[in-house]
């Protein structure tokens, strides 16, 4: 700085060039899910964001750290009829119905375009059965451009009366043993909160071959219209996500981080980098933005910058040197 003082005063005219020539360290936001390595610990939640080519005349999709798709079945899925989503006090409700092309058409019309971005191309598997998951992740694993799975085991098993592989322990374990056993990709298990214990499901996952989890899914919710007396979601049930959701993610994400040796990826109401802060120090190593890219497609965009400023003005040069560092009473 010293010397670059003395060349402005000596040389004024080359006040611009002298400043160009100084160079602009800029702080690490690099992290690593197991075996999967991001740019940046920023993500988009899956359902949230398509197949990511609906945003990129929105968003610079090379500045995000991964890109987690819509969840893809084995079959193609219409969804719920209409009315599907509902705005709720800082949040909404939505009961889509997991609509989706199915994995034939995906591998053929989507990932043509996804595999020539550079960010990191996550996809979201779902199925009825664990033979379902299986299936699905035995033909992606061979399918280019796919950087991991995340699996969503907030679907019912048929097979079992319609119990939600997300709140049995042993059933989670056994779809996650089974997509293991199916690809060579980096596994994510996507935990639902909808759980009395989420940590015992975590640690299922852990010992079932998760390479990661992240969470929360949403919370089940409804919403009631008072002068028709109807549910305003015709599914009359739905999934609540968005800001009201986010003290509990960030407690459950605190709490499965203390518990389990895997990378943890937090999800529920992120919408700021102070948000995603909150989470990371919590001990998150990602976090997945949702519901903001319903209402500011440039969301994930905002956090990863607001990141990069938080770190400059803290005085830190990598972004893992925050995670998990925050000081509780005991401290």
């Amino acid at each position: 700085m010293k010397e670059e003082a003395v060349l402005l005063e000596k040389n004024p005219e080359k006040k611009v060039e002298a400043r160009e020539a100084v160079p602009c360290i800029m702080p690490d936001l690099r992290v690593q899910i197991g075996s999967l390595a991001l740019r940046n610990p920023v993500m988009t939640a899956s359902g949230t964001f398509g197949y990511a080519r609906e945003f990129e005349n929105l968003v610079n999709l090379d500045r995000l750290g991964g890109i987690i798709v819509k969840g893809i079945s084995l079959h193609p899925k219409p969804g719920n009829p209409p009315p599907r989503i509902v705005e709720t006090a800082c949040g909404m409700l939505n009961a889509i119905g997991l609509e989706n092309v199915g994995v034939d058409r995906f591998i053929t019309g989507k990932m043509p375009y996804l595999r020539k971005l550079t960010t990191p191309v996550v996809v979201n598997i779902l199925g009825d059965s664990v033979e379902e998951y299986s299936e699905i992740a035995r033909k992606l694993d061979g399918a280019e451009g796919i950087a991991a799975l995340e699996i969503n085991i907030s679907c019912p098993n048929v097979k079992k009366g319609g119990v939600a592989f997300g709140t049995v322990p042993e059933m989670a374990a056994k779809v996650t043993e089974a997509v293991r056993r199916s690809t060579t990709l980096p596994l994510i298990v996507k935990l639902s909160p909808n759980v009395t214990d989420i940590v015992v499901m975590a640690r299922a996952v852990e010992d079932a071959g998760a390479d990661a989890v992240s969470l929360i899914n949403t919370l089940i919710g409804m919403s009631i219209d008072p002068i028709t007396r109807r549910p305003r979601l015709a599914n009359v049930i739905g999934g609540l996500s968005g800001p009201a959701i986010k003290p509990v993610a960030l407690r459950m994400v605190w709490q499965v981080a203390q518990a389990v040796s895997l990378p943890v990826i937090g999800i529920g109401g992120i919408t700021t980098a102070a948000d995603a802060l909150e989470f990371l120090l919590a001990g998150a190593s990602a976090v997945q933005v949702g519901t903001a890219n319903f209402y500011d497609p440039s969301a994930a965009e905002s956090i990863v910058q607001g990141l990069t400023s938080y770190l400059q003005e803290q005085g830190e040069d990598c972004l893992v040197d925050i995670i998990g560092t925050l000081k509780t009473g005991t401290d």
